[in-house]
Formats: C-alpha cells, structure tokens, sequence
C-alpha cells in the first residue's frame, strides 16, 4: 500500500492494469474449528440486500425505470467522481441517465439497507472506511473508519442493525452499528486473521468478503490470503463476534467469494488465485463450512480470477464471472444444490467483469466491466438459465459494481 490517500493495493493494481499478474495466486477440503490461536481482536468503541446476495423475488417482476448504482475508484486515471446513478428498464434492461453522488472517495463496493432508504459504500484506501448515503435525497450520512486498509465488501445483516465490512490490506473484518436513520455508529467489533500463515505466493491476510449465513447467526469471513473461509457468531444485540470454525481451501487457491444456494445447506466458492470453484456444505446450527473438491471454470489454460457467482433464486442456474476471459460461466445447479454441472461460457461483451449482480425480479443480470469502464445486461431465461444480451453496455468510468434496485 502506498499513500493514505486511496493508495494503490495489489487488488486494484490486477484490476487497472491490463495483462498485470494480481500476485494473488486451488482445494483440499477442510474444515472446522482450528487448532491454531485465535484472530487478534481489536474492540471497537462504544437483513440483507448486496450485490452479491442472492434474490428471491416476492412480487411480479416490475416494470419501467429503476435504480441503479454504480461503484468506481475516484483516485485513480479515468476514474469516476463517487457514485455513479443512473437507472434501468426493467423490462428492455436499457441503462440511461448519469448522476453521481460525490464525497465518497474510491466507492468500489455498494450494498442497500433491507429498508431501501440507505445506501452503504467502502472507501477502498488504506485508511479504510464505510459510508452511509440517504437514498431520498442523496446526503452523504458520514462515514466511519473500519480499523484496516482497503476495505474491498461489505453487506447488510438481515436484521438491518449491523453493517459487516471486509478489509483486504489488513486483512481484518469490521462490524459497524446502524441506528435508525441509516447512519452509521463507530466500529464495535474487528478481527484480524492473524493466522494460519499466507498461503503460497501472499504476502499476508487478504479478506475479500464478509457475508452472513442463511441461518442469520453466522457471519463468514473469505481471506485470499490465508485460504481460510472463517465461520463467527455474530452477538445481535452487541455486534461482537466468536469465531466457531474455519474452512481452509487447498494451499494457493485464493479464496474470494462465496454465495449460498437458496436452500442453505450448500454454497458456492469462487477461488481466485487458481482458477476453480468449489462446492461447500454448510451447517447452519454450527456455522461450519466444509469445502469440496476443486471445479472447473471452464475457461481454459490461461489467466482468467474468477469473480463472484450469483445463484437464481429458483436455484436452479448459477453464475461466475471471470475476469481474465471476460465471460460467464453458466452451471446447472444438481441434487438440491450438492452439485455444480458446467453448462457453457457466455461473452460478457466487456474487459475484466470485476462483479455480477441480479435485477431484484432476478430477470437481469448486470456485469461491471473495470477494464472497458462498462456494465453489461443479460437478460436471464429462468427456466433454462440461458443469458441473452439486452443491448448495447453502458459506459461507466472504471465501473467495479453494480448494484441495481
């Protein structure tokens, strides 16, 4: 990491720089609790929607214009001046309009409240932050330090109290307290993965995401770094958290994001480092994640970090969005979401597909292309899980997230 002022982490450099190697080098399946000490824990003082959620329709699919959100980083060339806004038709998938809410500096990763009325943005620089935006007029709530470096994800407990933050410089994640306007309160909880040791090829702690199970109790944390997907119990009513287990992937894979099958028995892990994806089991009673056998991405021999996955909310279909050969790969989701069955790959008619996200009616999917400064529509076909474009992408500076409403 270089200056306090939205300095350059290796993630963001693998991400501007194209053809660069992220140094972010996939799994024998393991898990439980580890024998090993315990995260260094750093107290604090004093459910939910994101765009890596999976969404489960609860009324017909609407019709007309909608939200949309766009993440960028603001400190780097051709970067965008804070989040981008801008709206979609719901039925066409056709993205028109441009505004942005500025004093948000490199807002690289969105989540809403479960209410809609709050929309939450990491600052992803080494001082690391969390911001708050009222969505009714687009104030800026303020923001509050997450007590690491290059917060890269966050998400929304379902409850709506607590705001879950990843911190991928410092490898360390963050819970933040969430009042009744939508503000912010200081940092209550933090854990750094102080161990096991980096995997091959890392320089230390990378936590890419931080997510809450379906069961609600849980709270997962995927480190890059230490190929280690880390289970807490999360206190709803202090924000502190226990860790119960950890899942290490094989040595090298990378870890970087992991999405629930809607059942909640299984999950889905997308290994950046080593170019595969793992099906995991999930107990919800203990919080224990147990990952499988390494898969296919069917990308082919060359560099490609695979993503993020998205499942439909049928579950029936999932999605992986690979950076490297800037496609998706379409899966067939078998025996109640115990198995991943590669389908095909689908042009995301983009550069380097950084995240995925469904349109709540789960009939869009949206890609934001970091390289091309883009976001890509499909429309999705729930009943064979084939992708068709909806037109032409739509230019977005240094576009990192989607997030459409």
């Amino acid at each position: 990491m270089s200056s306090a002022n939205g300095g350059w982490s290796r993630r963001r450099f693998v991400g501007v720089l194209a053809g660069a190697g992220s140094g972010l080098l996939g799994c024998s399946a393991s898990s439980g609790a580890s024998p090993e000490s315990a995260p260094s824990r750093t107290p604090g003082t004093s459910g939910a929607v994101s765009p890596s959620r999976t969404r489960t329709p609860s009324a017909p699919a609407p019709t007309g214009p909608r939200p949309l959100y766009l993440g960028t980083y603001t400190s780097v060339e051709g970067g965008g001046t804070g989040i981008g806004v801008a709206v979609y038709d719901a039925g066409s998938g056709r993205i028109t309009g441009r505004s942005t809410v500025t004093g948000v500096t490199n807002p690289s990763y969105l989540a809403v409240h479960p209410d809609g009325r709050t929309l939450y943005a990491v600052a992803e620089q080494d001082a690391g932050a969390v911001t708050a935006v009222r969505l009714s007029d687009r104030k800026v709530l303020g923001s509050r330090s997450t007590g690491g470096a290059g917060p890269c994800h966050l998400s929304v407990h379902p409850g709506g109290r607590w705001l879950l933050s990843a911190n991928y410089g410092s490898g360390s994640v963050a819970v933040h307290p969430i009042d009744s306007s939508g503000a912010l309160g200081e940092l209550r909880d933090s854990v750094t993965h102080s161990s096991p040791a980096p995997g091959p090829g890392q320089d230390g702690p990378h936590a890419h995401q931080f997510l809450t199970g379906p069961d609600g109790g849980h709270v997962l944390a995927v480190d890059l770094g230490t190929d280690t997907v880390y289970s807490y119990r999360l206190n709803e009513r202090t924000g502190t958290l226990t860790e119960v287990s950890r899942a290490r992937t094989r040595a090298g894979a990378g870890p970087r994001h992991l999405t629930f099958h809607p059942g909640g028995r299984y999950a889905y892990l997308a290994n950046e480092a080593d170019n595969t994806v793992a099906v995991c089991a999930y107990d919800g009673d203990s919080g224990r994640l147990s990952v499988g056998t390494p898969q296919s991405t069917g990308t082919g021999p060359g560099t490609n970090y695979p993503a993020q996955f998205l499942v439909t909310a049928n579950g029936s279909y999932a999605y992986l969005a690979n950076r490297g050969d800037n496609s998706l790969t379409r899966y067939a989701v078998e025996a109640g979401g115990a198995r991943l069955r590669l389908l095909d790959t689908v042009p995301v008619h983009g550069d380097f597909p950084r995240q995925i996200a469904f349109s709540p009616d789960g009939g869009l999917l949206f890609a934001a292309n970091q390289r091309s400064g883009t976001v890509s529509v499909f429309h999705v076909d729930t009943t064979s899980g084939a992708l068709r474009p909806a037109g032409t992408p739509f230019a977005s500076p240094v576009a990192v997230c989607a997030l459409p409403l």
